[in-house]
């Protein structure tokens, strides 16, 4: 089993990797193979509509660092996806790289796996930028095995929320025990 962190964060190591990287952390430490992707410093392009990806199944853009990542995706077990919150939702960038999977929807490419949405916010709007993931995670039938929201503006701010870093740890926990399972 592969448990992937995503951030979509344009701050390599913000406060939404920290917290991603929580419950990696935990994964880590109980054997379990993990890996994290910022899509800081990537370029992710829009989705043009074009719909060409309904006979192609898959995006027909391949200017950018979108097929590296999604590759990373479809090779996991577990996603931890998180963003920070911008005007009360995810990132635009992250919602780049979420609109373009719609490529891989016709044919349920992601569906089976199991997901995490992690957020994180100033001092608000968290909620709805959960919602926008959890909408993605839902859309491709993921299973949800829940999210963290986590307070913090400054880089590294988030790990003084000790609220979000102890739900963190425990969703890290419930992967580890998913996977315990899974492998008696």
């Amino acid at each position: 089993m592969k448990v992937l962190g995503l951030s979509g964060s344009m701050r390599k190591d913000g406060n939404t990797s920290q917290l991603i990287k929580v419950i990696l952390e935990r994964c880590k430490d109980a054997g379990i193979k993990t890996e994290f992707v910022s899509l800081a410093g990537k370029k992710i392009m829009p989705c043009l509509g074009c719909e060409k990806c309904k006979v192609e199944k898959w995006c027909i853009n391949t200017s950018d660092d979108w097929n590296a990542v999604v590759e990373k995706v479809l090779e996991c077990d577990v996603l931890v996806i998180g963003s920070p919150t911008y005007y009360y939702d995810v990132c635009g960038h992250l919602k780049n790289f979420i609109d373009r999977t719609y490529s891989l929807y016709h044919d349920r490419k992601l569906a089976g796996r199991k997901g995490v949405a992690v957020a994180v916010h100033a001092n608000k709007g968290a909620s709805r930028t959960i919602q926008t993931i959890e909408g993605f995670l839902s859309a491709h039938e993921f299973a949800s095995l829940g999210s963290v929201k986590g307070t913090g503006y400054h880089q590294g701010a988030v790990m003084d929320d000790t609220e979000a870093i102890n739900k963190a740890q425990k969703i890290g926990d419930k992967i580890v025990r998913l996977v315990k399972r899974l492998d008696d």
